[in-house]
């Protein structure tokens, strides 16, 4: 019987693998090559590098461990101590280690393969403080040490890794990407040594990697595979650029920057490549496990990654001849600088992560270093305004960055250059106010001088919400319109992450429509981290776990908007997830449990002063008590946080509870911070429903929000502003506007203008803006609905503006992504056309003009014409 190399791998240990080491050098030279690929046959003795194999095994450990003369530099030290530092502190958990571990208090590596995948980190960072070559580093070189290193390679590979038949439980990420990142770098930085002192253990490792590979294909990439995709692809590829290195195996190295190359390419959701919807989209959009908005979190992964190759790359024949450099740009402008609010990466773009301690001032250091990277890979104006960028990021941050973090000592060195440099002025890589609509994966962020918006939305195209591994246990509602609005000069700690979802209620975080009931978290549900219910096709990363479980999206497409200029639209129809739906359809086990959503269309205009909210069709069809949160801050207990308010009869506003409020203001003169909010009338509904206030002190611990996270317990000022329907209650229209940085005079303004609300219904949600010129509408419905001066053939979004030198220009979009063609009339006038973009057709009309547009496959971007 002919065994295969992975039944080979998990009957001989490396040790015995070793001493074959003289025989198989001795065949080394002669070997064939596999005639289809050009690649030696594995289990060969690595080849010696030279040309571009040397030159990326030398670009890689600079990369990783810096040079003496960049090790050397005072900025740098931080840096230096950190490695040094953490790789003493390793040698002496080796020291301390009992049995069963190769570092003290990281047991049970035959059933935690998050332990064993820290076991193998911990001896990269040890092998990599061996690589550093600063003077003061007494590790530098020491052979004994990386000795030790490769002893440990050896010892785990015998004892837990090199059985494959005991191998891969737990997570499949840590077997074929985690586990294989760090040993990678090894076998890169201590090359020479393992040639020396273990010459086969190298190949052996890259063996065994190959037969973890289990979601690839005769041990390599399968660009087919929905795992091999996005950022986990960029990993497994930057991974096997080095094994190759490692093995001096140029074809290897080859195929894995062509495979990495195919992440550079837009995503065209009508015209797929290999099936997959993951990466970047033309609107700026990363999207990551098909349906998850994920540029916060996957996305640097990928951003990371990618500049990685660059670097190691540089140099070299490997390094394409495309503009790589000029796509990865793109990337920062459109997708990533978007989400940066004064250097904290926002929260609707960050999944599970969201949940995490992880700051999102850790998360933009990520994108920091990268463009610190970037920039000297490009030149003129693309590299003058990314410095620009870096500087802008780090001066607008409210908490320093901390370039310790970065991987690379020479990127600190660059970074420090950077700030350095008084010719390069510190510049947003986009303007002060702008809007950008996230289409591509329901996301819409609006910015302006001294505040941010982020909203979530969700569909049949993008999911509600992500789940997983016991991370974000209480997501049910976060894609349901949930908003972020970010102030300027806090630290964002103070008001969002982890401590946020912690201290507010799940069922009432800002700007959600939720029924009133408990749910249950997964591991409260199922007694595991998921579904185990392998006769139904529920496994820990099945299709079926993703779908229903760990990211399910909603069941209605609309789910869109328009910009204008800097002013956008969003809207949104509230329904149930898949899992719900498909439990009533009788597709799913009795035992599974799916929740019912509320009811409600929903519209946000986003303006220049304030972001106008609509909400028409509240209810929930079970006769559940509905909330709908207009806002939910958070403060430090000790914070002098005060309310102040207008009773609609004019009179003043004497404190929480529920009141006939005209408007209210929330101030926090610690954080020295503050929000209005106006409570508008709609035109069917002069007298809307009461609002709630509250501000309560919550303690909760963030293991409440995130299995993984310590058991910190933290208390917070919850202030929130809900309109409460009770169970049974009829529909409910809402209209209120958020006014960040509001003082109570601006906010009394309200009364007389300049906003007005034109509808709210469940078909057409409008507003009037009388000193912007500005006429904005979505509608929900097929048929023409009028708004105005506007109708408009639904569904569809629209903005139209009136300029003082008598232009006026129009934005329209299809929300829904589903319709051939828009149209929309406007009535009072003829206009001319004056530009438009491709695919909008302009026809004058007695006392009106039509825009058609054709919006098939445009995925919910807007067109824009202007008129005279």
């Amino acid at each position: 019987m002919e065994l295969s190399r992975r039944a080979l791998l998990s009957m001989v240990p490396a040790s015995a693998l070793l001493a074959l080491a003289d025989p198989l050098r001795a065949r080394a030279a002669a070997a064939p090559r596999d005639p289809a690929t050009g690649r030696g046959a594995r289990g060969h003795l690595p080849a010696q590098p030279g040309g571009d194999l040397a030159r990326l095994i030398d670009n890689t450990v600079a990369v990783l461990a810096g040079t003496a003369e960049v090790d050397a530099r005072p900025e740098v030290a931080g840096k230096v101590s950190a490695i040094t530092g953490a790789a003493q502190d390793h040698l002496d958990a080796m020291d301390a280690a009992g049995d069963g571990e190769l570092f003290q208090g990281l047991g049970d590596l035959d059933t935690s393969d998050r332990n064993l995948t820290k076991s193998f980190q911990y001896l990269y960072e040890v092998a990599l403080a061996t690589r550093t070559p600063a003077d003061d580093n007494p590790l530098h070189g020491n052979e004994a040490v990386q000795r030790r290193v490769i002893d440990g390679l050896t010892w785990l590979y015998d004892h837990y890794y090199g059985d494959q038949s005991k191998g891969y439980y737990g997570n499949w990420f840590n077997w074929e990407i985690g586990i294989s990142q760090q040993v990678s770098k090894v076998l890169v930085l201590l090359r020479d040594q393992l040639a020396a002192y273990r010459p086969e253990l190298a190949a052996t490792y890259v063996a065994a990697m190959d037969g973890y590979l289990r979601n690839g294909k005769d041990g390599d990439v399968d660009l087919d595979s929905r795992f091999h995709t996005g950022a986990n692809l960029a990993d497994i590829t930057t991974d096997r650029i080095m094994q190759g290195a490692a093995l001096g195996d140029d074809a290897r190295v080859s195929k894995a920057v062509a495979d990495q190359l195919t992440v550079l390419a837009t995503i065209d959701p009508y015209r797929l490549q290999h099936g997959v919807t993951d990466g970047f989209y033309a609107d700026g959009s990363f999207i990551q496990h098909a349906s998850v908005a994920y540029t916060g979190t996957y996305g640097t992964g990928l951003l990371s990654r990618v500049v990685q190759t660059l670097k190691i790359l540089d140099g070299t024949a490997y390094l394409p001849q495309d503009d790589m450099a000029g796509v990865v740009r793109r990337w920062v402008v459109d997708g990533f600088a978007p989400v940066i609010f004064e250097g904290w990466m926002m929260e609707v773009v960050k999944g599970r992560g969201m949940s995490r301690e992880k700051s999102g001032y850790r998360d933009a250091t990520t994108v920091v270093e990268a463009v610190s990277d970037l920039a000297a890979h490009s030149s003129g104006d693309d590299a003058t305004a990314l410095k620009g960028y870096v500087k802008f990021v780090r001066e607008s941050a409210r908490a320093p960055l901390d370039p310790t973090a970065f991987v690379s000592p020479v990127t600190v060195a660059r970074y420090a250059d950077i700030l350095a440099d008084d010719s390069i002025p510190a510049r947003d890589l986009r303007d002060a106010s702008y809007t950008t609509a996230f289409n591509a994966m329901d996301r819409t962020v609006h910015h302006r001088p001294g505040w941010s918006f982020a909203l979530a939305r969700s569909s049949d195209r993008i999911s509600k919400y992500e789940y997983m591994s016991g991370e974000n246990l209480k997501p049910w509602f976060q894609g349901d319109g949930a908003h972020y609005l970010y102030l300027s000069g806090q630290d964002q700690t103070h008001a969002f992450g982890v401590d946020y979802f912690t201290a507010v209620s799940p069922y009432r975080l800002a700007g959600v429509t939720a029924p009133v009931e408990t749910r249950k978290t997964i591991p409260e549900l199922y007694g595991t981290q998921w579904y185990d219910n392998p006769d139904a096709g529920f496994t820990a990363s099945s299709e079926k776990q993703n779908t229903y479980v760990y990211f399910p999206c909603g069941t209605d497409s609309h789910s869109g908007g328009a910009t204008l200029g800097s002013y956008g639209t969003a809207s949104l129809v509230l329904s149930d997830d898949v899992a719900y739906a498909a439990k009533q359809a009788g597709r799913l086990p009795d035992d599974f449990v799916a929740y019912r959503n509320a009811r409600a269309t929903k519209s946000w205009f986003l303006l220049d002063d304030e972001i106008v909210v609509l909400a028409s069709g509240v209810h929930d069809p079970a006769g559940r008590a509905v909330t709908t949160t207009v806002d939910s801050r958070i403060a430090a207990e000790s914070d002098a946080v005060s309310l102040t308010g207008c009773l609609r009869d004019a009179t003043r506003w004497r404190g929480p509870g529920t009141a006939p409020l005209a408007w209210l203001r929330y101030a926090n003169a610690d954080e020295k911070t503050a929000v209005g909010y106006v409570f508008l009338d709609s035109p069917d509904v002069p007298r809307g429903p009461r609002p709630t206030v509250t501000l309560d002190t919550v303690s909760r611990s963030r293991r409440d929000v995130n299995a993984a996270n310590p058991d910190t317990r933290i208390t917070k000022q919850v202030f929130s502003v809900v309109f409460e329907q009770p169970p049974g209650a009829p529909t409910t229209t809402l209209a209120c506007a958020l006014v960040p940085g509001a003082t109570e005079r601006q906010l009394r303004r309200y009364a007389h203008g300049p906003l007005r609300v034109l509808a709210n219904t469940p078909d057409v949600q409008a507003i009037g803006h009388a000193r912007l010129g500005l006429l904005a509408a979505n509608t929900f419905a097929p048929g023409t609905h009028i708004a105005g001066h506007l109708a408009v053939d639904g569904p569809a979004s629209a903005l139209v503006r009136r300029g003082g030198d008598g232009i006026t220009s129009v934005a329209v979009s299809d929300p829904t992504t589903e319709r051939d063609t828009v149209a929309i009339t406007l009535r009072g006038r003829s206009l001319r056309p004056v530009s438009a973009d491709d695919g909008v057709r302009i026809t004058r009309l007695p006392g009106a003009t039509r825009i058609e547009v054709t919006t098939r496959h445009s995925y919910g971007r807007s067109f824009v014409a202007r008129l005279r």
